[in-house]
């Protein structure tokens, strides 16, 4: 495990990331997803695809990454862009789990993987959206400061900057910027997700263009299966 530390609009992150197979030419790149950590990724892939350098990145505030500020989306993006720039990683392959679907696609490599990705907002039950509305009402009565009370598992032992960046995160529509990658992507998906259900991949697939979709057995973690991963291993090799 290695320390980067990058500075982006005045705010310091520490970048804490791990690099397999360094000797290997070809880069793919693991982002992991909300709430999550590189540890993750690596449970999945670490033994996969030896021809392929492996760099595994807590994003900021995740893992052994910092984070003191409030982060949309775009910030997530550009913070990564300018670590991949200082370690000298290329663009090969960036795979992207859920939150971290949103944050490769924006990379533009030259294949992107998805897996259960983010940025297909389905609708809210009534619970959740009774919720919202009663924790807006209350809010300018003094409640804000408690939260957590009305706050996401997501959200689980997080700071209020966290916090504050999983509000600006959690409904973001990002049908455009899929339909705007051009490059070629496998979409891969399990079936029994309930996180980001299975018809949000369906919907990636229909926006882009040169994509493969590959539903498999599993819920939201569905890439820890070792015959998953193997055969998600194999298709990222014959497909770049």
């Amino acid at each position: 495990m290695a320390i980067k530390e990058i500075t982006y609009n005045g705010n310091s992150f520490k970048i804490s990331y791990e690099i397999l197979n360094p000797s290997s030419k070809k880069d793919i790149i693991f982002l992991h997803g909300w709430g999550s950590d590189k540890e993750v990724s690596k449970l999945g892939f670490k033994h996969t695809i030896p021809s392929f350098r492996h760099i595994y990145i807590d994003m900021p505030g995740f893992g052994k990454s910092t984070n003191d500020t409030i982060l949309t989306t775009d910030n997530y993006y550009e913070i990564m862009k300018l670590f991949l720039t200082d370690i000298g990683a290329r663009l090969d392959v960036v795979v992207g789990h859920s939150f971290g679907g949103k944050v490769a696609t924006l990379l533009k490599p030259k294949l992107l993987v998805l897996l259960s990705s983010a940025g297909i907002v389905p609708t809210k039950s009534f619970k959740v959206r009774f919720k919202i509305k009663l924790f807006k009402f209350l809010k300018p009565l003094g409640v804000g400061r408690f939260y957590k009370l009305f706050a996401s598992k997501d959200v689980d032992n997080m700071s209020q900057n966290m916090y504050e960046t999983f509000k600006n995160v959690v409904d973001e529509v990002f049908n455009q910027e899929f339909q705007n990658y051009q490059g070629k992507t496998l979409i891969f998906w399990g079936k029994q997700d309930t996180a980001t259900p299975l018809l949000s991949g369906k919907t990636i697939h229909n926006l882009i263009n040169k994509s493969k979709f590959y539903p498999l057995l599993g819920d939201h973690y569905f890439f820890l299966n070792k015959t998953n991963s193997n055969f998600i291993a194999k298709e990222i090799d014959d497909n770049y």
